[in-house]
């Protein structure tokens, strides 16, 4: 071949016009069920916030108003107005053993605020700490199930594959048991510890990390790295996708987990959002507004997480799904 031949640029392949009608029509298709997706999928929040500034009358109306006719803010008014309580508490440890009521001693409680503020506080504390925890522990244990040989490797991952599948209500009484003994019922660590052990979140490192390559750490290991090392310059930043997409199935997980915290929390000052709006509810009637003015506060955090680590989630969904 002589160079002139060889730099002459190659013209682009032209496709039957068939074949680009028939493309276009899959893509027109595909964008008309993606938004119908996304219409159906948006909905319910849209219906939340519009209804959170709807009056009472035009909730329980007959006839939907699929706008609001009139725009208030009463809802979010009952629900700053109904309760007080302090902003932060810090309790002496183990203080309920030796008080008088057996309650813990507060030394130190910040100004009262709406109940509802502090509830919102207490379940993103909950949901931020489960997630953190969850994601160092899994990522560290997944690891060592997919690189590390030791005995009793298979028995370990097999009775995490089937602790996937063991209901939670199966182990609510033990779990009840466990934390009245360590004098962390109806605090926030009551909720918080039992999500940290999340089989899901450990199946789910270990995929990922299976996908390290072994080379890489043979040679970290005769540069002299250490483990910890091996595993924070090498290994991490190979699951990051993974810890991205477990970092907002842990924080949704813990945040929606109304049962347990039900079960572990009772104290005013300690509930959760969604708590706290139940124990609003009158027994005879439902106030919709109300609950709808809540559930839209509740949601912004999980939006605003859901946003920071979309990219990650994205990209956690696609290699698994590549790996089958």
């Amino acid at each position: 071949m002589s160079a002139t031949a060889a730099t002459k640029k190659q013209k682009p392949l032209k496709r039957h016009p068939s074949k680009l009608k028939q493309a276009s029509a899959y893509t027109i298709l595909a964008i008309i069920l993606i938004s119908i997706v996304a219409v159906l999928f948006a909905f319910p929040l849209y219906w939340i916030i519009t209804g959170s500034f709807k009056t009472q009358v035009s909730i329980n109306a007959t006839t939907p108003e699929w706008w609001p006719s009139e725009w208030v803010a009463t809802n979010y008014a009952k629900l700053f107005s109904r309760q007080k309580a302090p902003l932060w508490e810090f309790a002496v440890p183990f203080s309920s053993n030796f008080s008088k009521d057996g309650k813990d001693i507060i030394w130190w409680s910040g100004p009262q605020v709406p109940a509802a503020i502090r509830w919102l506080i207490n379940t993103v504390f909950m949901a931020v700490a489960s997630m953190i925890l969850t994601c160092i522990t899994s990522a560290m244990a997944g690891y060592a199930l997919a690189k590390k040989r030791f005995v009793g490797r298979s028995v370990l991952f097999t009775l995490i594959v089937c602790a996937m599948a063991l209901p939670k209500q199966v182990i609510l009484i033990p779990l009840l048991r466990e934390m009245s003994s360590l004098n962390l019922y109806n605090t926030i660590w009551a909720v918080i510890f039992p999500i940290v052990g999340w089989p899901f979140g450990v199946f789910l490192m270990k995929q990922f990390s299976e996908g390290i390559p072994g080379e890489m750490l043979e040679a970290a290991r005769i540069d002299g790295a250490s483990e910890a090392t091996t595993f924070t310059r090498i290994a991490l930043p190979i699951i990051k996708p993974g810890i991205g997409a477990l970092a907002i199935f842990t924080f949704i997980n813990s945040w929606n987990d109304y049962f347990m915290q039900l079960i572990m929390l009772s104290s005013t000052s300690k509930l959760t959002i969604s708590l706290g709006i139940a124990k609003l509810q009158a027994e005879n009637s439902t106030d919709y507004g109300l609950i709808m003015a809540g559930a839209a506060l509740a949601a912004v955090p999980i939006i605003i997480v859901f946003l920071a680590f979309q990219k990650y989630f994205t990209k956690g969904i696609t290699m698994g799904a590549v790996k089958g």
